[in-house]
């Protein structure tokens, strides 16, 4: 056998063909929103460390006298005292009795999905739901019923015809990723409770950014105590890595012994711990951050309405600019890049075929004049004829 063969070849020319392939960048943070990236110093818009504290020195100072590593699954070596903390800072941030940890938030999602439904049941989940929880239904081996969050009446049609199914799962972004719009939570926790459904929603990209506390979507839509599980990460606005469930003692029990991802992985190392624990204090300690990216999120929005470019409806900091087919989204972002920004594009199979994107992603260490620089420089290169109608 060839040790390259023709299958691998020729895969890899035809991403380069449809213009998909993704390079491996080389990334230094230099603070205030801006990275040295393949050598060029540009303004970041390209990173979930909404709030900057991924950068934060009070991070780096808690994790530096932890352990670096952690040995084993907590199921069989146990658990570091910051790992204990960093559970009860969790359940304590999310006003929830219970929380469990795991490696990722990717593993969080499929973790938990396969964990509480079996073959004989049945999921609802959103089409544009992020890999991993399209993975946990995959992997769960239950039944899956794609829903549309605009058709929730299709969604009402499909519970009822799953009456009879022992346990009914609807799981959704929060925030979507891509999209940076809100899941109607109110509407879907209406449905479950109709239905006898479980409601599992994935908070992400809403943790630390949306809500008055930043709990996410959940808090900000008033749906709190009618989710049954909630999935985050301490990835993204928390600014160190992880995942974590939060929901009542009994469901987190139940994820500790059957959620896979955390029964067979090594547990979150205590410096990551610690760090993740200095992360969330500063989200309560520190709401200006989230105050100043919702403002910029808004000023954003409010620059591309007046360039004529469709504006996502949403309050969060991920905001869209869709360009449709994937060569113009690497040729805009490629323009971009020269003029000093860096603003990745989103191509198949990340969003769906005719939806190519650049994706802004803002953070509190950007400022105002960041916000009105990368509006000019995004008239600049997109011709008004190239423009998708509003």
């Amino acid at each position: 056998m060839h040790l390259e063969p023709a299958w691998l070849t020729d895969g890899l020319e035809h991403l380069q063909q449809r213009h998909l392939t993704r390079p491996r960048r080389l990334v230094e943070p230099l603070g205030n929103g801006r990275s040295r990236i393949d050598g060029r110093d540009l303004i970041d818009f390209s990173t979930n460390d909404y709030l900057g504290l991924a950068r934060d020195s009070r991070l780096a100072d808690a994790a530096a006298g932890a352990p670096a590593g952690a040995g084993a699954s907590p199921l069989v070596s146990g658990r570091s005292p910051q790992y204990r903390q960093l559970e009860r800072d969790v359940a304590a941030f999310e006003n929830t009795p219970a929380a469990l940890l795991f490696p990722s938030g990717f593993a969080a999602n499929l973790g938990t999905v396969a964990a509480l439904v079996t073959r004989d049941d049945v999921i609802f989940s959103d089409r544009d739901n992020h890999a991993s929880l399209i993975d946990g239904c995959r992997l769960s081996g239950a039944r899956v019923q794609i829903y549309q969050r605009d058709r929730l009446d299709e969604l009402a049609d499909q519970l009822a015809q799953a009456a009879s199914a022992p346990r009914r799962l609807i799981v959704t972004d929060g925030l979507f990723s891509m999209d940076g719009v809100l899941a109607p939570l109110d509407a879907l926790c209406d449905l479950a409770d109709i239905h006898d459904a479980m409601v599992l929603v994935d908070e992400a990209h809403a943790t630390g950014t949306l809500g008055a506390s930043g709990r996410g979507t959940s808090e900000l839509l008033d749906v709190e105590e009618r989710v049954t599980l909630r999935i985050g990460t301490l990835s993204k606005a928390v600014g160190a890595a992880g995942g974590f469930a939060v929901g009542t003692t009994a469901f987190i029990d139940h994820l500790w012994h059957h959620a896979r991802p955390q029964v067979f992985s090594t547990a979150l190392p205590p410096a990551t711990c610690a760090a993740a624990s200095a992360g969330l204090q500063l989200i309560i300690d520190a709401p200006q951050r989230r105050v100043h990216l919702a403002e910029l999120a808004d000023s954003f929005r409010s620059h591309l309405s007046r360039l004529g470019l469709p504006v996502p409806p949403g309050p969060g900091p991920i905001i869209p600019v869709l360009l449709s087919e994937a060569s113009a989204a690497v040729e805009t972002s490629a323009a971009l890049s020269k003029l000093g920004f860096f603003v990745p594009a989103i191509r198949p199979p990340t969003v769906p075929q005719g939806t190519a994107r650049l994706r802004v992603s803002l953070s509190a260490l950007h400022s105002q004049q960041d916000i009105d620089r990368l509006a000019d420089a995004i008239s600049s290169v997109i011709p008004m004829e190239a423009r998708p109608r509003v």
